[in-house]
């Protein structure tokens, strides 16, 4: 079994400022109060309206672990996330934004109930948190996981036993926070999850700067993605997330997610079984563009597409007037550098987000969005 790591601060940027594990694991994966042995696993075989996870058929097609070993590989001049670094990171971390190298390094896992409805249901998401992040949010909440990496290295095996911990202890989906930059990892631990009976769907939760090579690795694994369409300028993610053409990439990738599983399907219990969801932050000052994001999911996705318009964002990190280096020091001379974002949006602001996204046509919101109707 997995040693204990802390499930405190989740790692994630701005579209994952809420969420906090909803379990004490000091004590190790037998820190779950409800948690029964890896082999004993009630919830496992739970009918779900006929519903096989997509990983099932791949591992009973011997094609699991075959997909496992191409993206081990591709980690030796690495192009499985949009910054194309094609560092060896089976060597070492050096130019890799990522800073992570063969292992994963795990923040946190746990039963999560701060997630969307369908996900987190009546027994909780089983998310597990990945150090490092390969967007570098200026207003990120958990910038020390995100951007200085506090977690742990996990090999396969202890990774794999995270998932069937979750799984024991009656979560409802696996949930990957933060994955873009391990998913060479997660198909490793997956194809050893999968062989000892795993069986819940598998949700992808990405800040949505995914490449189309990690992409087709996971067609027919992931049964739901979870991307955030962050921006609808470039030049503003640029200038928030250090990253360049994120409104073309993020597009491709949530085209592609769409394409390899379409719309939010429910069960009759009403919990996520496959399909896209998205999230939008919206912040201060319209600077993440919703008009444009909301627009282009209407058109150029699906007017079903599942829409959680997120409205938790307050400042944190290097944003407002007084920012930190990563050493919790002052950044000299820098006050002020990121004022605009220094603020909460204000309700007129949250209204007016809901309402562009209902006059593009979108109609499928979350609980969570929904109360913008009367902020």
């Amino acid at each position: 079994m997995a040693e204990a790591l802390s499930p405190e601060r989740p790692p994630g940027g701005e579209g994952r400022q809420n969420e906090r594990p909803g379990a004490d694991l000091a004590a190790g994966l037998s820190g779950f109060g409800a948690c029964a042995p890896v082999g004993d696993r009630p919830f496992a075989t739970e009918a779900r309206d006929g519903f096989v996870p997509s990983y099932r058929r791949l591992l009973a097609q011997g094609e699991l672990g075959a997909r496992a070993e191409r993206a081990m590989d591709r980690l030796r001049a690495c192009d499985l996330c949009a910054r194309y670094c094609r560092v060896d990171r089976t060597q070492g971390v050096r130019g890799a934004v990522c800073r992570t190298g063969l292992r994963a390094m795990v923040s946190s896992f746990a039963p999560h109930h701060g997630e969307e409805r369908p996900l987190r249901g009546w027994a909780g998401s089983g998310t597990i948190f990945f150090a490092w992040c390969n967007l570098r949010c200026v207003f990120c909440q958990n910038w020390e996981i995100s951007q200085e990496g506090e977690g742990r290295e996990t090999s396969a095996r202890e990774l794999a036993d995270m998932m069937l911990a979750l799984e024991a202890a009656g979560c409802h989906n696996i949930n990957f926070v933060s994955p873009s930059h391990v998913v060479a990892q997660i198909l490793e631990a997956l194809a050893l999850a999968a062989a000892d009976g795993l069986r819940l769907p598998l949700v992808y939760n990405t800040g949505g700067y995914d490449s189309p090579e990690a992409l087709a690795l996971l067609d027919g694994v992931i049964d739901i993605y979870m991307p955030d369409l962050k921006y609808g300028n470039s030049e503003i993610a640029r200038k928030y997330s250090k990253i360049r053409d994120y409104v073309a990439v993020n597009r491709a990738a949530v085209k592609e997610m769409h394409r390899q599983v379409g719309d939010l399907r429910l069960d009759e219990r009403g919990l996520a079984v496959r399909g896209l969801l998205v999230r939008h932050l919206v912040l201060p000052g319209g600077l993440a563009g919703t008009g444009e994001v909301m627009r282009f999911l209407a058109e150029e996705i699906s007017r079903d597409t599942y829409v959680n318009l997120m409205a938790q964002y307050r400042p944190s990190h290097r944003a407002g007037e007084s920012p930190r280096a990563l050493n919790d020091a002052p950044l000299p001379g820098r006050a002020g550098e990121y004022a605009e974002l220094a603020r909460r949006p204000s309700p007129s602001e949250l209204r007016a987000a809901f309402a562009a996204a209902r006059a593009c046509g979108l109609a499928r919101f979350d609980d969570e969005s929904s109360w913008m109707l009367n902020a």
